[in-house]
């Protein structure tokens, strides 16, 4: 079972949420502090960081920063209700899900699934490498370099990646993508689209303002291409 690192500083949700995957048999260390659980990071290597936004100190987003500097470790951000500006927040310092508290252990564990599932194979019938200008794409080693250079993609904007280039010229509605990249069957925040593009078209595009590979279709979604 996947490795999980909490960092949350109530106590009763801390808790409650180690407590509940513990028992789903998962490992998880929980810390109260952002600089606690980045000194946590190296020695319990983490497969997951579960991640509260308003933590004491250095809050949520600081951590989020800080771990994308070095590490695309899988990171879903827990909020409270009506944090939407730290929300949005979180999603662009590189977030790749987060769960409005209080949340179900069975909820929770859903979401750390969906991050951490490789995607399925979306790209059948396509060459396990393929060349789309600059950018070559590994579907099967799962990595992306762009003029020979090795990108790192958090894993929301990897599997966004391969859903959108396994149909050039497709166009997919933000619900569409929700529903094949996150996972979430029901009607979601469209943030976490959005978000995830714009982080993405900052690794991918020469220019994010005139995207070459991540296009948007006003008033209807995204598409891969055409280039």
């Amino acid at each position: 079972m996947p490795r999980v690192l909490l960092i949350e500083d109530d106590p009763s949700v801390r808790e409650g949420v180690e407590l509940g995957l513990c028992r789903r048999g998962h490992e998880v260390r929980a810390v109260a502090t952002g600089e606690t659980g980045l000194a946590a990071l190296a020695e319990f290597h983490p497969d997951l960081l579960l991640l509260d936004l308003m933590l004491p100190g250095m809050n949520g987003v600081q951590v989020c920063r800080r771990v994308r500097e070095h590490s695309q470790l899988p990171i879903i951000m827990l909020t409270a209700r009506g944090d939407d500006f730290d929300v949005v927040v979180g999603l662009e310092a590189g977030a790749d899900d987060y769960i409005v508290k209080p949340a179900r252990t069975d909820v929770i564990e859903a979401r750390i699934r969906a991050v951490l599932r490789r995607l399925d194979d979306g790209g059948a019938g396509r060459p396990a490498i393929e060349v789309h200008g600059e950018l070559t794409i590994d579907r099967v080693g799962l990595t992306v370099t762009k003029a020979g250079r090795s990108l790192a993609l958090a894993p929301s904007e990897l599997k966004l990646l391969l859903h959108l280039c396994a149909a050039p010229e497709q166009v997919f509605s933000r619900q569409q993508l929700l529903e094949h990249v996150w996972e979430h069957s029901y009607h979601a925040d469209a943030r976490l689209v959005d978000a995830c593009v714009r982080r993405l078209r900052g690794k991918i595009e020469d220019e994010a303002g005139s995207p070459r590979y991540v296009q948007t279709l006003r008033g209807f979604g995204y598409r891969f291409g055409p280039l």
